[in-house]
């Protein structure tokens, strides 16, 4: 029993060291698109320069140090415990937007954020637990049932549709186009990574599951949908603000990692009927949560249109007409522009 908790104990401080980790994660890598962006195209607008930056780096490293400790905690406690953990990764990006970025978070979004926490964990708390592989192959068999398959078909005719058609009109003013993406993707990614650890755990004890090819096309699958999800998080950090990216991001990743497990590895299979209410009302709260995020975000940018004159600094353009006969005037100023010393008209 002691060393039960024992390891509970060494799970939790992994998962809420990785929640930390994640977190800041976030910062650093908006601040490295930020800084990026004055020398070259913004990852928003199809740009790469945040590769030279190393700030992107150091978030990219620190994320890669949450990841790890996150997949150690699971060997040390159940699911159960860890999995809900990821919340926090969001409220210490709030928090850290809040005074770091200046981003701040109105009542609102609070409310909102806290809607999605709450969901998301009444959600993953009673998910059904899943069912552990002995082996690649039994992995494959249960990757090329005909609901997985269709899962699978319809996530990639989806992301197809957001990224061939949606995202040119409406990637930079609608934030699901790309973390419709990268959640999507990011679910694909979770179900690959789980089959390849499965391979590893398998050659460290003794059976060796290289001679596999399933091995490899899930190595593959896991490679391309990561660097695809990545990516798509890189444009949403860079166009969003960080309180409204990331806890969104997180309710549809946990959401659709959820329903993409369950389907391949029928973990609803025998679930109660309380179990389920409870996540449909998790679902419930987490699209109740959702709506409120972009209300608050709709109303802090109609709240910067109304803002009084003079504005902050910017450049603005006005074009006079000073008779019928005469040509438009083009007056800039870094403040505010003004009409000066106008001849009467003739």
């Amino acid at each position: 029993m002691g060393e039960v908790l024992s390891d509970n104990a060494k799970g939790l401080a992994l998962a809420v060291a990785s929640s930390a980790f994640i977190g800041v994660s976030f910062i650093l890598k908006k601040i490295g698109l930020r800084r990026a962006a004055k020398c070259g195209a913004r990852a928003g607008g199809g740009g790469y320069t945040y590769l030279s930056e190393p700030l992107w780096w150091a978030g990219m490293t620190t994320m890669l140090l949450g990841e790890v400790a996150n997949f150690v905690a699971y060997i040390f406690a159940p699911a159960v415990l860890v999995t809900p953990l990821g919340a926090l990764s969001i409220i210490v990006s709030s928090v850290l937007a809040h005074f770091v970025l200046k981003e701040r978070l109105e009542k609102l979004g609070v409310l909102g954020c806290v809607s999605c926490i709450v969901g998301s964990v009444v959600v993953v708390v009673h998910a059904p637990e899943e069912h552990m592989p002995n082996s690649v192959e039994e992995i494959w068999n249960l990757a090329t049932q005909p609901g997985f398959l269709a899962y699978a078909m319809t996530t990639m005719l989806l992301v197809g549709t957001l990224v061939l058609f949606f995202e040119p009109r409406y990637g930079q003013t609608n934030i699901l186009v790309y973390l419709g993406i990268c959640s999507s993707m990011g679910s694909l990614t979770v179900v690959s990574i789980k089959a390849i650890g499965v391979a590893i755990k398998l050659t460290l004890d003794g059976v060796n599951q290289a001679a596999y090819p399933y091995t490899w096309f899930f190595l593959m699958v896991a490679i391309i949908c990561g660097v695809s999800q990545i990516n798509y998080l890189n444009k949403a950090l860079d166009t969003f603000n960080l309180a409204i990216v990331s806890p969104i991001y997180y309710v549809m990743f946990t959401t659709l990692t959820i329903v993409a497990s369950g389907i391949m590895f029928k973990d609803w299979a025998g679930q109660s009927l309380s179990s389920i209410a409870s996540e449909l009302c998790g679902l419930i709260t987490i699209l109740s949560g959702t709506i409120l995020l972009h209300t608050a975000e709709e109303g802090a940018n109609n709240s910067a249109a109304l803002l009084p004159w003079p504005l902050d600094k910017g450049s603005i353009s006005w074009c006079i007409s000073l008779s019928s006969d005469n040509l438009l005037k083009n007056v800039e100023e870094d403040y505010f522009a003004a009409l000066q010393n106008s001849p009467a008209p003739v």
